[in-house]
């Protein structure tokens, strides 16, 4: 049985979109080029760091994120940049009677955002930052196992990456969910992995509800 759902955060609850904007910005680059390497660099495979190499090569991200800061220009995310059916799953899965939780790679910054925007809504909020373990590396699953209250095998994880969520997840014994958004999902989704991997591929947060209860009654 499904008793927990974790989340990832990026494409999963919170839409990028704005602010991969404002790194183009930042490096002032036209949105519309920086996006189009964007998606270049996932459908490569590669790590997509690799687009600001693309663009300024020896580019440090942590260094730039220190200066975007003191230039009064931080990272950051808030309510608008939630996808609409993140609010109505989570309460319908708490309602459900489902242990919830939110576990991404995630600044200290982002996640102090996410417990401004959560706390209260979920019963875990974890980061890489906060675990010294960052995904895919088995560490953060073997994490996110540690602090959730149930087997491996009743945990789902859910996000819009094979490679950085079902992969190690499943790896680590959980159930997946993969949601068809944002880049990473959209260029996955026809691949034989995104097929095979998932317990569940979603459209919308929406279904998680529904998909869950017919497992757990397939599997009672």
């Amino acid at each position: 049985m499904i008793r927990a759902v974790v989340f990832d955060v990026g494409e999963c609850l919170v839409d990028e979109t704005r602010e991969y904007g404002t790194w183009a910005d930042w490096l002032d680059i036209p949105r519309h080029t920086f996006a189009a390497m964007f998606g270049a660099v996932i459908a490569q495979g590669r790590d997509y760091r690799g687009v600001f190499q693309e663009f300024r090569p020896g580019f440090d991200l942590y260094e730039q994120r220190d200066a975007r800061a003191a230039a009064g220009q931080p990272e950051s995310f808030d309510e608008t940049d939630l996808y609409a059916d993140v609010r109505p799953a989570l309460s319908a899965l708490r309602g459900a009677g489902l242990w919830l939780g939110i576990a991404g790679i995630q600044t200290v910054r982002a996640g102090g955002i996410l417990r401004s925007l959560f706390t209260g809504d979920v019963d875990l909020i974890g980061t890489s930052d906060d675990w010294g373990a960052s995904k895919p590396d088995p560490l953060f699953f073997a994490r996110v196992a540690e602090v959730v209250p149930f087997a491996a095998e009743e945990i789902l994880y859910v996000g819009d990456r094979v490679d950085n969520d079902l992969r190690p997840a499943v790896a680590a014994g959980m159930q997946t969910a993969l949601i068809r958004r944002g880049p990473w999902g959209t260029i996955q989704w026809q691949t034989a992995e995104a097929r095979d991997l998932p317990t569940f591929r979603i459209e919308s947060l929406a279904e998680l509800v529904e998909q869950i209860g017919q497992f757990n009654e397939r599997v009672r």
